[in-house]
């Protein structure tokens, strides 16, 4: 019966490292219960005494680094390896509909400078430029900035958002500006209402409201086109003032969607109330978003546009803009919208955050903003590995954080040099273990050219002593045997007046192996260096480092062992700050 335990221990443990690794580094105890059972046919009656066995287990398994369970698998069940996720090809992006109309496919991304850019804006941007490039063609920046009351731009925004796309690996061939466009708009007013396409409407907003719901054209809407023309100069003069006359893009009244009928295309903004950043008050009447949009899709010869659902009813307002101007409407992708779990991507509310000192800056670590992720560490790759996965498909797709960081795990895993770091130490004093000792690390597992860092082990007063995390003291006190990750094996931990006492168990790694034991990070108690972490969740954690960190430049991605990667933001006075970026 005691050989039968330990194999089904064994087996336990296989599959709660095997289930780990497939999965991130993160087991599941039913699902590792469900291999076992199928495994061994026999224990399937003794469920419920598996499960608080199987749930240890997995837990121990869970606190291991991804590359700790990798070696433990290799080392103990070299065999299963071969039953982990192979990686899959890597994605591409489908062809683009509508493609072989056009001699040169033309994207743009066309952002407000209200705010800077953050997840929610990836999907447009990555897929705009990379179909642009796959097919060899351009993709042009546009800042779309005519509304100086509502969505007020700031220069600020112009600037960091060119960054933010240059960090993405997006770079534009062409960049407008909408607000050095304003004559351009004005011309094609004035053509659309002398070829009967637009009128300019002076109704109360309510009335207007109130014939548009009943399929009624308002009393402007047939005036004699001498008539329209005088009403557009006195918007552009001193005729009207704001709210009182609006330029109207005719559409069918019966429309089933009463959001298409008449749409606005231009309005009086009073600009000595709200000057424009980059014009102040040079202009009076302004186009709001169908119009300008519209208009410069046509004359910078845009082929595709692709943005979300929620822009369907505009594509069919402006088609019928297109209708009266006799132009060709470009192909129009609409994909799902992207939400993505806990994250704040509301630009208003981002920006009264920051101004409100909710947030440090537009690089707060609580944030999902560009800034934010490329100082956490968050590679560009990884959210365009990301965009790529959920596509151009019109469904609505829910994302969480895991699945980010999953794409840039595998990335920064390759090239993030390993180190030992703890955050809340206790001192561990170990009897018959001699002299002092140098424990001899690679810095990274797989890429040996890349060099070792050494960690010397003080002996004082008869005991050798280093640092553990107090949220091991689980593990030690209760497993016969523990190994001190590259140092040594000990055993029989107890606590002892504000510090843990164990005793040397030996060097050898294979009876550490042969005895199940945890693996446990440590430091020296002497060369460390301070760490100031700040976690995601805006938390600031303090701790302390193996010396070899300080040798690491700013910007640099590592990880933590069994804390998880980060990007190191700064140093001074010792203390090297790193932005959490996740496990």
């Amino acid at each position: 019966m005691v050989d039968i335990q330990l194999e089904v221990l064994k087996i336990i443990r296989k599959h709660s490292l095997l289930n780990a690794y497939k999965h991130d580094g993160k087991g599941e105890v039913g699902a590792v219960i469900g291999k076992v059972m199928g495994e061994r046919s026999d224990m399937r009656t003794l469920a419920k005494e598996l499960y608080p066995i199987v749930k240890e287990i997995v837990n121990e398994v869970n606190q291991l680094s991804l590359n700790e369970q990798v070696s433990l698998l290799r080392a103990e069940f070299p065999d299963t390896i071969a039953e982990a996720p192979k990686v899959e090809a890597e994605k591409k992006l489908p062809l683009l509909p509508g493609a072989e109309r056009y001699s040169k496919i033309v994207t743009r991304f066309s952002p407000n400078p209200d705010c800077v850019l953050h997840l929610g804006s990836a999907r447009a941007i990555i897929l705009s430029h990379d179909y642009a490039r796959k097919y060899g063609g351009k993709f042009l920046l546009r800042f779309e900035d005519t509304d100086p009351r509502l969505k007020k731009a700031s220069l600020v925004f112009y600037d960091l958002i060119k960054k933010d796309l240059d960090w993405l690996g997006c770079r534009w061939d062409e960049e407008y500006i909408q607000s050095d466009r304003i004559s351009t708009y004005y011309e094609v007013v004035e053509k659309l209402i002398k070829s009967n396409g637009a009128y300019v409407c002076t109704c109360d907003p309510s009335t207007f409201r109130g014939y548009l719901s009943s399929s009624i054209p308002c009393p402007c809407r047939n005036l004699a086109i001498e008539e329209q023309m005088n009403r557009w100069r006195m918007m552009l003069g001193e005729g009207y003032r704001e709210g009182q006359a609006i330029v109207r893009v005719k559409t069918d009244l019966g429309h089933p969607n009463p959001a298409v009928r008449d749409w606005p295309a231009l309005r009086i903004i009073d600009t000595t109330k709200h000057p424009h950043p980059r014009v102040g008050s040079k202009y009076r009447v302004w186009p709001l978003y169908n119009f300008a949009t519209g208009i410069d899709d046509h004359f910078m010869g845009i082929t595709h546009i692709i943005r979300g659902k929620e822009h369907i009813t505009n594509t069919v307002r402006q088609m019928y803009m297109y209708k009266h101007l006799g132009w060709e409407y470009p192909v129009a992708i609409h994909y799902g919208r992207l939400k993505i779990e806990g994250a704040v991507l509301s630009k208003s509310k981002i920006v009264q955050g920051v101004r409100d000192g909710l947030y440090e800056g537009f690089d707060d670590p609580r944030l999902a903003t560009f800034l934010a992720l490329r100082r956490r560490g968050v590679l560009p790759d990884s959210i365009r590995k990301l965009i790529y996965d959920v596509g151009i498909k019109p469904v609505d797709v829910t994302i969480s954080w895991q699945n980010l960081y999953s794409y840039n795990r595998q990335m920064v895993d390759k090239i993030a040099s390993r180190y030992f770091a703890i955050v809340d130490n206790i001192e561990l004093w170990i009897q018959g273990a001699k002299d002092h000792m140098k424990a001899v690390l690679p810095k990274h597992p797989e890429d040996k050219a890349r060099g070792n860092r050494e960690l010397t082990v003080s002996w004082i007063d008869g005991v050798v002593k280093v640092l553990v995390s107090r949220s091991d003291m689980k593990l030690l006190l209760s497993n016969p045997i523990v190994r001190l990750m590259g140092l040594m094996n000990i055993g029989n931990v107890k606590p002892e007046d504000g510090h843990l006492r164990a005793i040397f168990k030996g060097f050898a790694v294979h009876e550490a192996r042969a005895a199940r034991a945890p693996l446990i990070h440590w430091l020296p108690v002497r060369d460390l260096v301070k760490i100031f972490l700040l976690m995601p969740t805006g938390e600031r954690l303090k701790g302390l480092a193996e010396k070899s960190l300080a040798d690491e430049p700013v910007d640099s991605l590592v990880q933590l062992e069994r804390i998880g990667f980060g990007r190191i933001d700064g140093k001074q006075d010792n203390e090297i700050v790193v932005y959490f970026t996740s496990r």
